[in-house]
């Protein structure tokens, strides 16, 4: 479904976020992108997700490279646009219509889906939206517009998921509902996090990005979470000094700031 070669990405004011990614992801698989902040997983996303394009490198989406050109072309760009979807981290970011309604059905209609009143309720009703559907977004909690942006993805049943740190402002019940959705779906995830509890909740396969924006490793998230030196490098964990009595000690931890 996706495969990046030799994928770099620098901004036009300079930095470089991204360099020589190369990695394949097949349809159906489940990966999780581990990385501190600033490391470059949310510029990543928006590069798969075509909001940003690589300054180097090529990126293939079921075979076809993703350009400016390409996803300006209405017929490939409505097809990219239902089947790859993107949650971002600040969901105000995404919600922009009148109602928690229109927000839902916003994607399906301008796709011209003849059941985009089915889906609007179909997920209200999943996401436990129900009340909140005659409400303005910007009236609602972090969690409520979460789960709004996340409905509104879903309603378009999107092949790939894309999503950038969803549990941040999700209360306990929602992230439980959202991971099992996560591992019962059909559809591709990319789920990008630095909450290291989570991480093996996710997926099996696990990228872990380090400053430079360079893939330091890719294979099962249970391995990258038993290697200290891995997660250190990442900086993932950090090491200070405990005191145990009259004892002091340092070792690496790990803290979650979501």
């Amino acid at each position: 479904m996706i495969e990046l070669d030799g994928v770099g990405f620098t901004r036009p004011d300079g930095p470089r976020v991204l360099q020589d990614l190369t990695l394949r992801v097949e349809a159906g698989e489940k990966l999780v992108l581990l990385g501190a902040n600033g490391c470059g997983k949310s510029t990543l996303l928006k590069l798969l997700n075509g909001l940003l394009f690589p300054t180097s490198g090529r990126y293939l989406y079921r075979g076809d490279e993703v350009t400016k050109s390409r996803v300006r072309t209405p017929h490939w760009a409505r097809r990219f646009r239902r089947e790859m979807v993107l949650l971002f981290q600040y969901p105000e970011a995404m919600l922009f219509n009148p109602t928690v309604a229109d927000e839902i059905g916003y994607g399906p209609r301008q796709l011209g889906l003849a059941d985009s009143d089915q889906r609007v309720a179909a997920w209200a009703s999943r996401l436990d939206l129900e009340p909140l559907l005659k409400k303005p977004p910007y009236a609602l909690s972090g969690g409520e517009k979460q789960k709004v942006a996340l409905a509104a993805l879903l309603a378009l049943d999107p092949q790939c998921l894309l999503l950038d740190e969803p549990m941040a402002n999700l209360d306990p019940r929602s992230s439980g509902w959202l991971v099992d959705y996560l591992l019962e779906t059909a559809s591709t995830v990319i789920v990008s996090t630095h909450n290291l509890s989570m991480a093996a909740e996710l997926g099996e396969r696990c990228l872990v990005l380090d400053a430079q924006g360079t893939i330091c490793f890719d294979g099962a998230v249970t391995q990258a979470l038993e290697d200290m030196a891995l997660l250190q490098r990442a900086n993932l964990v950090h090491r200070h000094r405990h005191r145990h009595g009259p004892v002091t000690h340092s070792h690496p931890h790990s803290h979650d700031w979501e």
